[in-house]
Order: C-alpha cells, then structure tokens, then sequence
C-alpha cells in the first residue's frame, strides 16, 4: 500500500491517520508489516521523527505493534469495531458521492485523531497498569454510595430535573468549594454537566465562532484541544515551564476569545502555577477582554507546599469559569461535574446544557446531595489524600532506587500522576520503550498525544492512584529491567 499524508494539521498525525483508515479499510491487513520509519519519511520528505511518533501513536491505540529486532506491524488482532468499514477508509465512505453532505463541524472532528483510545484500558489488563486517569475502587465507600442510590430510588420524583441541577446538590458543591478551594460562588452559579468534557464543550459552544482564537497550554489536555478544532478555533499554544502556563508569552492581540488552563495541578506535567502568574493571567484575560476557563481536575490533592487559591477565587472582574469533576475523588462513570458560571454567562451556558441533553443523571445528583450533606465526601477525600500520598512517596522511592539521575520526574507535589523524562532516551524510542514494557506486564503511557509538537526527548506518564503500594514497587522493578538496554545511549538504535 502507498502511504500519503492525510488531512491538515500536525505532520505525524497525518501520517497516523493515513496508516489509520488503511487498517479501517482493510488495505492494510492484520500482520502486514508497516513501512520501514526511514524509507516512509524519505518517500514522504518529512522528519524520520515524525514518522516515529506516528507509530508510536498507532502502537498505543492498539493499531500497530513493534516486534524487537524486526519492524512494526499491523496488530494481529483487532477490536471488531475497527472492521466495520471496507473497501474506502472511514472518512471517505462518509464523504464520497450519494452520501450524505456532512458540517464542517464533521469534518473537523473526523480530521481529529479519537483521544479516547490511548487512556482506555488494554483489552487484557497488564499485571501493573500505570494508569493516570483511574483512582482506586479500595478509597471508595461503595456500599454507603449503594445505600444511597437504593434510598433515594425509593422516593425519586419520575420527571425531568432543572437544567442546572438538583438545587440541594448545587448548595453542597458551592460549600465544598468555598471551603476547600475558596471558590467564590452562589448555588445559583452552579451548573452540573456530564463530566468536565462537557463542561468544555459548553464553553466552547457558548463563547467561540469559527476563526475566534483559543490559548492553549503546550502540552495540554488532548479533550481540550478537540473541542476547540472542532468549532473552528484558531489555536495559539503557549509554552508550559515549572510554573506552568508562562504568562509572558500570552498574545497582545484583543481577538482571543478564551484560554483554558489547568493551574493547580497543569495536565500532564503537573507543574502549578504560583499565585504572581495566576494574577497576571486575571490581568491579560481582562485588558484582553477574554476569558479564562480554568479546569481544576484534581486540585483536592496537594501534598507539598501552602495551597494556592483557585484563579477563580482571585478574580474580581467576573472573567473565569470554573471546571470541576467528581471523576478523581469518586469514580470515572459517575460522569458528573460542575461550572461555576460569571454572572453574564449563566443563561447561555444554561441554554447550551439544556439543548445538549437537558439534564444530568437526577437520581445520581440526589444522592451525591445525601453523600456531600452526610459528610461522606470530606472523609472519602481526606481517606484519598492521605492514601495517594503514601503511594506517591512509594513511588517516588522506587524511581529513585531504580532509575536514579537516569530520569527527571516532573508534577509529583500534586495529583496522582507523574511525568517521567529521560534525558538520555531520544523521543523516537518511546514506542519501543512502551513494548519492550508492555511484554514486561508493565502498562505506561506516553506525554505525546499532549503536544502539538512533540519534545525531542521520551516522556512518560505514571498514574499510581489506583495501585497499591506493593505493586507500584514491584511495578517500577519490573519497569527498570525490561527497559535498562534503552536507557543507554549506546543501546539506541
């Protein structure tokens, strides 16, 4: 098969999806071996890196696989939803003559790599999973949760909730946020969306026109930077360095309609950003007339240093929204969270949810209420807290025996991940460095997904929330022995 770069946007996923919709459309079958990374990009006239990275992607989604010693091939087995399509590739059975006329809004997202499939779990779970999404079903208390969904199934009113929520779940969530992030906000501010996704795509929908420009972290969260191509934003990446978004390089220009930001704990380096930044974020969003959608995904967990305020508790000129998720502090399909909303955005944003899917789960929002009212969730995050960082300093301890000056480690003050970079390993050996793990029984995930231009050394994400202390141990020994040969510049090849 001829591979030809496909679609816009970076050069490595124009090749990921090339070599994509050739698997979809079965031109590239199961074991066929994939072109040689120098060839490719000598017949393509790119970068060898960018190949690389491409690869790198396809092996992570489960498309591809590298076999040491002999190249990179189609996976041997696929998931059947991959094989649906045949005889065009996916985005071409959609577009070609007598079918139907798709949106720009369609071709956008079709032009957009699925971000879902690198953070799923691997369809045979690895003996240690290194995941940085998940947290541990031990740290919740599932039969008090049980109880109460039983409890209020008992008595639920069988109609539609208000667009904005439960009123008693939003009084809750405005007093857990004035007391343990200083939000400042009213009940009425509040609007419970169907995880923070939505929350982002709400906002987008509500303040962005096809063209408006959008700040964005470099890296970033991969959900953010989808949402914003989707509608037509023009994206500007601003650099991320120890103190994450670096304000000094924020555009001049009055056209930026928004920035998304993740300051307290920045999504995936975990760099926080100290309170000088945060107030000259509030100054440029305002002189620009922009605003500031702030995505405060696992802020409860902080273990070194004072807390820092929400931007959101600083703000005096009604600029940010504020994101919230129970995801980390609960569970992932709960698929609840929260916006608290300026004033002059309530009835839009509140609009926009109402169209989308006119409510979140009511029977779930009502028995959150029981379990925020109840005390259940201060105790549940205390639990975590302290919890988490007994696993993060397991793992911290464990990194340090095993790979030593050989890595830097990059977030670990906050959160329940960690951002491994090795100087030593070029970025091009970062899919083979997550196969020679995986055939370990070692699942790790790579940063690059999250940059619009991929750093030129590996990085690596390491979740420890849902590991216990043992296996985040035996997990980083492992990990060390199967990938020693790499760490040495006279084993790159």
């Amino acid at each position: 098969m001829v591979i030809t770069l496909s679609g816009s946007g970076p050069l490595y996923q124009q090749v990921y999806r090339a070599i994509r919709e050739g698997v979809l459309s079965g031109r590239l079958r199961a074991g066929d071996r994939l072109p040689v990374t120098r060839m490719l990009a000598r017949d393509l006239g790119i970068s060898r890196n960018v190949v690389l990275i491409a690869y790198e992607q396809l092996i992570a989604e489960g498309y591809a696989e590298a076999r040491v010693g002999a190249g990179t091939f189609v996976a041997a087995t696929l998931p059947d939803s991959m094989l649906r399509v045949s005889g065009s590739s996916l985005k071409d059975s959609l577009i070609k003559p007598g079918a139907p006329r798709l949106s720009q809004y369609a071709r956008r997202i079709l032009d957009e790599p699925d971000s879902e499939a690198p953070v799923q779990p691997p369809r045979h779970r690895l003996r240690y999973d290194f995941a940085y999404y998940l947290a541990s079903a031990q740290d919740f208390p599932g039969d008090i949760w049980r109880r109460l969904l039983a409890r209020r199934l008992r008595s639920i009113e069988l109609d539609y909730s208000p667009v904005r929520g439960d009123a008693g779940l939003r009084m809750e969530i405005a007093n857990y946020l004035r007391r343990s992030r200083a939000v400042d906000c009213s009940p009425d501010q509040i609007l419970l969306v169907n995880g923070s996704q939505q929350a982002i795509d709400l906002v987008a929908r509500v303040l962005l026109d096809s063209g408006d420009s959008v700040v964005l972290e470099e890296p970033h969260y991969q959900g953010a930077r989808e949402v914003f191509r989707a509608v037509g934003a023009r994206i500007i990446p601003v650099a991320v360095d120890d103190s994450g978004l670096n304000v000094n390089q924020l555009p001049r220009a009055n056209r930026v309609r928004l920035a998304y930001v993740t300051p307290s704990h920045q999504f995936p380096t975990g760099a926080i950003m100290p309170l000088h930044r945060r107030l000259a974020l509030l100054a440029w969003a305002e002189k620009a007339g922009a605003y500031i959608l702030e995505d405060d995904y696992d802020g409860e967990f902080r273990y070194e240093g004072r807390p820092v305020e929400a931007v959101q508790a600083l703000d005096r000129a009604a600029r940010v929204i504020y994101a919230g998720t129970f995801s980390r502090i609960l569970f992932p399909s709960l698929r609840m969270g929260y916006v608290v909303m300026p004033p002059a955005l309530s009835a839009a944003l509140s609009r926009a949810k109402q169209i989308t899917d006119r409510h979140t789960s009511f029977l779930q929002q009502a028995a959150l209420a029981d379990f925020m009212r109840e005390g259940y969730l201060d105790r549940s995050v205390r639990r975590s807290r302290v919890r988490n960082a007994s696993r993060r300093q397991t793992l911290l301890r464990a990194i340090g025996k095993h790979f030593g000056d050989s890595v830097e480690v990059l977030g670990a003050a906050a959160g329940i991940h960690v951002v491994l970079r090795f100087p030593g390993v070029a970025g091009r050996q970062t899919a083979r460095l997550i196969s020679r793990a995986a055939q370990a029984g070692v699942a790790i995930y790579s940063t690059f997904p999250y940059y619009l231009k991929p750093p030129d050394r590996c990085e690596l994400i390491l979740g420890y929330g849902a590991l216990t202390e043992r296996d985040i141990t035996a997990g980083i020994r492992t990990l060390e022995s199967a990938i020693r040969p790499l760490l040495f510049k006279n084993s790159l090849t």
